[in-house]
């Protein structure tokens, strides 16, 4: 795959946000902004990505359009309705991809402590072997659970070795994911994610290194989190930024 082709990244953000509880998750504000602003911010400042398209309600269509744009999200290039689930938002924001996009990424709206060279990484990757995902190795014990006459209890033991836990972004040569879900609508498959899709059209998906520190913000308890940890992020995301500048200019 060329290394001259465009970036886009694409943020699913039409979710209801249950479990959090209260407003919705990614329009809840995390030092001065959304929590989608912030998230968006990290791809704003990527020197390789070009182009930013956000899926969500349709009622929050335009007035969403207007707000990025004003707090400085240049590289957004559409605002597009969202589905159901997470799959048909993702499908929908596909048809606003431009054709000189060869690497597409996909991102969740509420991971905003993504760094940018973790980013990079994942488009390193997936303009070598055409698709990459984010993901972290598991340091737990982890068990199956069984339930037998009403009373569950602990089964097997899996081997931790074997499992991760995906994290996004995921990315993708776009005809690649566009291949994968015009099948998945035209054949009725469902995935909880874009790799699990890809996967069904026989293509590879590599593990990229991620982080414990990238992570989704679900539940109350995740939301305490995110809010201690905002005034540290901030300065990794100023010293990265800093550090992608100071690549660019010795290149």
């Amino acid at each position: 795959m060329s290394s001259n082709g465009q970036v886009a990244v694409i943020i699913p953000a039409a979710g209801q946000g249950t479990r959090l509880g209260g407003h919705r998750k990614q329009f809840r504000v995390l030092g001065g902004r959304s929590v989608l602003v912030q998230t968006l911010l990290v791809f704003e400042r990527h020197a390789q990505v070009d182009h930013i398209i956000v899926a969500t309600p349709s009622d929050a269509v335009e007035p969403l359009g207007v707000e990025l744009r004003r707090v400085g999200i240049t590289k957004l290039l559409n605002v597009v309705a969202g589905g159901d689930s997470r799959q048909a938002s993702v499908h929908a924001a596909l048809a606003a991809v431009p054709e000189e996009v060869d690497v597409v990424l996909i991102h969740d709206a509420v991971r905003p402590f993504v760094r940018m060279s973790s980013v990079q990484r994942v488009i390193d990757q997936t303009r070598a072997t055409g698709a990459a995902s984010l993901a972290l190795g598991i340091t737990d014990t982890v068990r199956r659970i069984e339930a037998e006459n009403g009373e569950v209890r602990f089964g097997e033991t899996v081997p931790r070795e074997e499992l991760v836990r995906v994290q996004t972004p995921q990315g993708f040569r776009t005809s690649w994911l566009v291949e994968a879900h015009q099948k998945a609508e035209s054949e009725g498959w469902s995935a909880t994610d874009d790799v699990q899709l890809v996967q069904q059209l026989g293509h590879p998906v590599v593990p990229v290194p991620g982080s414990t520190m990238n992570m989704k913000i679900t539940t109350p308890e995740d939301w305490e989190t995110a809010v201690r940890y905002w005034p540290d992020w901030k300065e990794v995301l100023a010293m990265e930024e800093r550090e992608q500048i100071v690549g660019q200019e010795t290149r």
